[in-house]
């Protein structure tokens, strides 16, 4: 009998410290404690930028990210609902917690980082001059397209770079930057010879030439600085572990490389 009751107390205690030992899942904390609780996370993006997001003649959110978010929000056992805003309303919506994500090809540069954390990288883009069909103008490199009256969407990486490479050092003036909260009405002042360019991600500008009979000038990656990730509030820690798993999950396993052939996204 004694045998047997040592011998069941030391089973006892080795799967105790088995159980102590064995790594566990974090438990889910601020946000996504939250997101989890309530069964849905939402997300804010800018509709006006296919093949990336917008919306279908049916009202409903469409494109890359969108079904890029979806299948993170499926992952993570959560529904998605969508928030269509301005570009440049995106990062304040999420500091100020109206949102919980921003998904928006948006990408995470240092400027962005001070004012909130992001997932890991889901795609790295390329970005192009657009010109319209009937110009003669030519850009082999961004800097071509100094002195001229140049469109780009406000708050973006384009903006940023148009200011800090053509207006600062002054090879453009600064009232030959046009801003707008949309790009297809940029595409559209285009087209209609108000501006000589227009500056956008390479897809975009694809779609916005083939649309209103546009000319991609150039496409490149001399401009872009960081790549595109999924904003959220600062110090949302198991929020961000969350999302960095799940985007990892999704590139391993080819999800990302499917959306991204899907919508013809470079």
């Amino acid at each position: 009998m004694k045998r047997t009751y040592w011998f069941l107390a030391a089973l006892m205690i080795a799967a105790i410290m088995l159980a102590g030992c064995a790594p566990s899942t974090p438990a889910a904390t601020g946000l996504l404690a939250t997101i989890k609780q309530k069964g849905e996370i939402v997300v804010a993006t800018s509709a006006d930028y296919p093949p990336y997001e917008s919306v279908d003649k049916a009202g409903n959110f469409t494109g890359f990210d969108v079904e890029l978010m979806q299948e993170v929000g499926k992952r993570m056992g959560v529904k998605v609902k969508f928030q269509d805003l301005g570009f440049d309303a995106l990062i304040a919506s999420v500091q100020e917690k109206k949102v919980d994500a921003v998904i928006a090809a948006m990408q995470a540069t240092p400027a962005r980082l001070e004012k909130v954390d992001f997932s890991a990288e889901y795609h790295r883009t390329k970005d192009a001059f657009v010109v319209s069909s009937k110009s003669t103008l030519t850009i082999n490199d961004p800097k071509d397209a100094a002195g001229k009256a140049i469109g780009v969407q406000t708050g973006t990486t384009h903006d940023t770079w148009v200011t800090e490479n053509l207006v600062k050092p002054g090879l453009t003036k600064a009232d030959q930057v046009f801003r707008y909260e949309r790009a297809d009405d940029a595409g559209r002042d285009l087209a209609a010879g108000r501006i000589e360019i227009l500056m956008v991600n390479a897809e975009p500008a694809q779609d916005l030439a083939k649309n209103l009979g546009l000319k991609v000038a150039l496409i490149t990656d001399k401009t872009i600085t960081a790549g595109q990730a999924i904003a959220i509030p600062k110090g949302e820690t198991a929020l961000k572990a969350e999302l960095d798993r799940i985007i990892k999950e999704m590139q391993s396993d080819g999800t990302i490389k499917k959306l991204q052939d899907k919508y013809a996204v470079l």
